[in-house]
């Protein structure tokens, strides 16, 4: 059973920093992208940003800059470094896996596998 476990979600004010994981077990990722989004109360789910097998990234314009999204391919664990945090980056944030494909796609239908997420919140 494949399965994605966020940690690392909390309460931090307006410009500091947060770093979410997200551990996978049930089968490696080899050759598969990996993304993170998230889901602000009374809105729709976005794309954050994502990370091919390789190291190759794609970010959202909203934390282009601020983000960076890793993975570390032995531990089967893909990060989320989150600085100059902004009240509105406050929502859910779900780690994501492609079954099949490298391919860091922005869109949420190209990924099977979700993790239960981790509340972000940053107050101003």
């Amino acid at each position: 059973q494949v399965q994605l476990v966020e940690s690392g979600g909390g309460l931090v004010q307006a410009g500091g920093s947060l770093k979410l994981s997200c551990a996978a077990s049930g089968r490696t990722f080899t050759n598969s992208a990996m993304a993170w989004f998230r889901q602000a109360p009374g809105k729709e789910r976005e794309f954050v940003a994502a990370i091919s097998w390789s190291g190759s990234t794609y970010y959202a314009d909203s934390v282009k800059g601020r983000f960076t999204c890793s993975r570390n391919n032995v531990k089967n664990t893909v990060y989320l470094q989150m600085n100059s945090l902004k009240p509105e980056d406050t929502a859910v944030y779900y780690c994501a896996a492609r079954r099949f494909g490298d391919y860091p796609t922005i869109n949420s239908d190209e990924y099977n596998y979700w993790g239960q997420g981790t509340q972000v919140a940053v107050s101003s």
